[in-house]
């Protein structure tokens, strides 16, 4: 995890735009690097460094002696650079898995190096030979990218808005900093002036789509007797270990978040197995926060006991919760109801691990809800077409809201967050079954995902078979959920005058709620007229809801009453 930035065409003085880069700093406690492209007086790349793989040798922007009109600044893990190598016989000049991209390009060209890397990425490539500016981000968007780029050719481009929303131009700069799509690529042609022009975006990945870099995957071909359940559950344990297995690639000490639902509680069984497996020498760290006593802080508990970790919980206040809400806002760049009440226990516990341990490197269970339908509007899915077009929805739009809350919570503390639910092949995998597999049967969602893990004895069956609990009501107690405590606070903080006239204030995605009011006014203090970056709020689907909490469903108080 690190923090990318860099300017095509700058008009102004780098020295003072380089101030812009330091925004970001949060991205790269480890050093920072600043540095001028030859040639191009006016273009340049700024880096914030976490020190995870190659310590030595990992500075960026990455240049070789074999390629030495080749300039890369990416954020990200290519956990697929040894197997390219051995492919196709590139010879490395360092430990950095980045460096894959330069060997990858110089072979194939940028629509082979996109879609053959196997991992989550952002990156920006120059070729001064060329001429040529690219851009790329992973399929989910798991590692963040925005850019802005004005009608006279000046680029700037970052890994959160706030390093690009004060950057000074001869010509008003536009507000339109937007975030790069992910799965996709720019080429950008570069002029003498160093200034750019886009030439196209292009789409590489979709989701579906089995990748390309499965013909060097570590997994062979899985057997393909059509959809016989013994095999399928076979495969998803086998691609999901893979998944995780994968992500242990790291020089710094490796986490856990665990909440005690099914996601993290996998995410952190399968990870401790594989950890003894290949002798890692010290015991894999999991952390839970909650309120005293609430369903969160037991589950884990119960979860860190059967797996054998060394657990960690952080006790959640109110207070400390609603202290947090503006430097929250300010670390998400967003005003989503759902994605800031989610978000104040990830950023406090994620604080609490950089103050308190060593671990750096932070596994967690995100996209399993998108992927295997784990929300609870999901039983009112009218067909099972229907759920399965909803679920590919979700994880088309992650990047603005699950994701994005898992990478702007930690990386606001200076940790690396590793997701294998988002496995490329995992997921292609997953949405390659039969849409009838995949809805929630008997009454319990991710149902497919449980009924494979059944016979492993990975988690307690009471943990395995665990209905969904949201993360921000799961912290809290089962009485008086997380979203209840806000709003009760924000009732007294917001007139109901200003909710009236709301709609004239901010008539894009106009606040209906005194709480989404006020996460709004936040928000438009750091970030003002930026709103159309959240295109729309998070909201369940097919139910008549008000609130986006699962807990104001029919469903979850049915269950919760029997």
């Amino acid at each position: 995890m690190c923090g990318i930035w860099a300017l095509f065409g700058s008009d102004e003085c780098l020295s003072v735009q380089c101030l812009s880069a330091m925004k970001i700093a949060h991205r790269g406690p480890d050093v920072f690097r600043f540095e001028n492209v030859n040639g191009f007086t006016n273009c340049c790349f700024g880096f914030h460094r976490l020190a995870v793989v190659d310590q030595l040798y990992g500075m960026q922007p990455i240049r070789v002696k074999k390629f030495p009109y080749l300039w890369l600044c990416y954020n990200g893990e290519i956990y697929n650079f040894k197997q390219l190598q051995n492919q196709f016989g590139f010879d490395y000049q360092t430990l950095v898995d980045g460096e894959v991209i330069l060997h990858l390009y110089n072979r194939g060209g940028i629509e082979q190096t996109a879609s053959m890397l196997d991992g989550v990425f952002a990156f920006i490539l120059l070729d001064t030979a060329n001429r040529k500016v690219f851009l790329a981000r992973d399929t989910y968007g798991v590692r963040p990218l925005f850019k802005v780029l004005t009608d006279d050719g000046f680029l700037g481009v970052c890994s959160e808005a706030k390093g690009l929303i004060n950057l000074k131009h001869s010509t008003s700069l536009c507000s339109e900093v937007e975030p790069f799509l992910p799965g996709h690529y720019e080429v950008l042609d570069l002029k003498p002036s160093g200034k750019v022009a886009s030439v196209e975006l292009v789409k590489f990945h979709s989701c579906k789509d089995e990748p390309l870099h499965v013909a060097c995957d570590t997994v062979e071909a899985l057997p393909s007797a059509g959809f016989d359940i013994d095999i399928v559950k076979s495969n998803i344990r086998i691609l999901f270990e893979n998944a995780v297995r994968k992500r242990l690639m790291a020089h710094r000490r490796i986490g856990c978040l665990l909440s005690g639902g099914l996601d993290s509680s996998l995410v952190a069984a399968v990870l401790l197995k594989l950890m003894k497996e290949i002798n890692i020498n010290y015991p894999l760290q999991t952390f839970a926060i909650g309120m005293e006593n609430s369903p969160d802080l037991l589950a884990a508990r119960k979860v860190a006991a059967h797996i054998g970790s060394e657990h960690h919980e952080v006790i959640l206040n109110t207070e400390e919760g609603i202290q947090a809400i503006e430097e929250v806002i300010f670390s998400l760049e967003t005003y989503d109801i759902t994605t800031i009440r989610a978000s104040i226990g990830m950023y406090l516990v994620s604080k609490y691990i950089r103050k308190k341990t060593d671990s750096v490197v932070i596994f967690s269970g995100e996209g399993s809800d998108e992927l295997t339908q784990g929300y609870i509007y999901f039983h009112k899915a009218p067909s099972p077409e229907e759920a399965a077009e909803e679920s590919e929805r979700l994880l088309k739009e992650l990047y603005l809201f699950d994701v994005l809350r898992a990478d702007r919570t930690t990386a606001a503390h200076g940790l690396e967050l590793r997701v294998p639910f988002l496995d490329h092949r995992f997921t292609s995998y997953y949405l390659s079954l039969p849409a009838e597999l995949r809805i929630p049967k008997n009454g319990i969602e991710k149902y497919l995902l449980r009924l494979s893990f059944e016979d492993s004895n990975l988690l307690p069956k009471e943990i395995l078979w665990r209905p969904k609990e949201a993360f921000s009501d799961g912290i809290a107690s089962v009485k008086k959920s997380w979203f209840s405590i806000l709003q009760d606070y924000i009732d007294q903080q917001v007139d109901d005058l200003l909710l009236e006239k709301a709609a004239e204030k901010y008539p894009f995605n106009p606040p209906k709620t005194k709480e989404s009011y006020y996460y709004r006014q936040i928000f438009e203090k750091h970030y003002p007229g930026r709103s159309s970056w959240l295109p729309h709020y998070w909201m369940p689907k097919w139910v008549k809801a008000t609130d986006p909490s699962a807990r104001t469903l029919k469903h979850y108080k049915s269950a919760t009453q029997e």
